[in-house]
């Protein structure tokens, strides 16, 4: 797909433009990653990553960006041994990855509509 979209983009002064459009409305329709407590799905082939091809999958980044990615951090951190247990029932935990989602997908819809403001105020322009 990579390869196809690079020979799409060309090399004329609106080849960057195009690569932003077409790169963005390929992941567009992606499927968004959502947290969830492990404790609470019995169902463990969510747990997979499709792209990876693994069984499973957890995600987090650098603990001083996201709340989620705190409560990641000190979950792996407890299952490893390396410190105490948090003390939150598995239920608040779910709780916690529903706002997250809930925060995110309002965060995604926001970006979007800017994107389409902005894509609607270029087109009158242009």
């Amino acid at each position: 797909l990579q390869k196809s979209l690079n020979e799409t983009f060309g090399a004329d002064k609106y080849s960057r433009a195009r690569k932003e459009v077409l790169t963005y409305m390929f992941s567009r329709p992606m499927q968004m990653a959502l947290y969830f407590c492990t404790g609470m799905v019995k169902d463990e082939t969510l747990f997979r990553h499709y792209a990876l091809n693994v069984p499973f999958y957890t995600h987090f980044t650098s603990p001083i960006r996201r709340y989620a990615d705190i409560v990641v951090h000190r979950l792996l951190s407890a299952s490893l041994g390396i410190s105490s247990a948090i003390r939150m029932e598995k239920e608040d935990i779910q709780r916690q990855a529903e706002h997250c989602n809930d925060r995110k997908m309002a965060s995604k819809r926001v970006q979007e509509l800017s994107a389409d403001l902005f894509f609607c105020i270029f087109v009158r322009v242009r």
